[in-house]
């Protein structure tokens, strides 16, 4: 199992992105979802957290703004991410406990994807 993840880019300010997450490799389903964001020089933000049981958490800097959905199948995470700021400037990376095969619980990373907002 693993994670790929799309949609990172240069926008401008107010502009919009959405970032992919897809679950590639045989597994049963997606137990948590998590989008974290890094700046350079700064420490490991989470952006949003999502269960499965339906329930969304986002940090403050981004509510109102960004929204987590997961498409029908359960293969894939997306960050809707709208009104983007200079400060949303960082490198995204998904990260999701997955139960695979044997039902056992894998934790994985995606390999991050840049995203620029500028003014």
């Amino acid at each position: 199992v693993q994670l790929v993840e799309s949609g990172g880019g240069l926008v401008q300010s107010g502009g919009s992105l959405r970032l992919s997450c897809v679950v590639e490799g045989p597994f049963f389903s997606i137990t948590k979802m998590n989008w974290y964001r890094q700046a350079p020089g700064k420490q490991r933000d989470l952006v949003a957290a999502f269960t499965k049981g339906g329930i969304t958490n986002y940090a403050d800097s981004v509510k109102g703004r960004f929204t987590f959905s997961l498409d029908v199948g359960g293969t894939a995470g997306y960050l809707q991410m709208n009104n983007l700021k200079p400060e949303d400037t960082a490198v995204y990376s998904c990260n999701a406990n997955i139960l695979e095969l044997g039902y056992k619980q894998g934790d994985h990373w995606g390999q991050g994807t840049q995203v620029t907002v500028v003014s």
